[in-house]
């Protein structure tokens, strides 16, 4: 089955970074895009990043754009989102996604808190 585990979330002080990864499995990773979404409380989950393969062409927010670089390394079917210059505002849990044959499919989600 379809499985996306996210990691590296944390707690981390103003303008400081953060990489979090997405381990997929159940699916052929290579063939699919993926993306990072988050959800900030009392907010709605919004789309942060998004990387197609093979091409690896990649989106962002406007929010996050030139602070966040997503990529991915299909041999070993994980994606990343790479986030600098962090901000309070970018606290948030951080949900990878898959779309496979019009599902969504859903990790469980890591918690980013940006506080000094």
């Amino acid at each position: 089955q379809v499985q996306l585990v996210e990691s590296g979330g944390g707690l981390v002080q103003p303008g400081g970074s953060l990489r979090l990864s997405c381990a997929a499995s159940g699916f052929t990773f290579s063939t699919y895009a993926m993306s990072w979404y988050r959800q900030a409380p009392g907010k709605e989950r919004e789309l942060v990043a998004r990387i197609t393969s093979p091409t690896g062409a990649r989106n962002y927010a406007d929010s996050v754009k030139a602070r966040f670089t997503i990529s991915r390394d299909n041999a070993k079917n994980t994606v990343y989102l790479q986030m600098n210059s962090l901000k309070p505002e970018d606290t948030a849990v951080y949900y990878c996604k898959a779309r496979l044959f019009g599902d969504d499919y859903w990790g469980q989600g890591t918690q980013v808190t940006v506080s000094s």
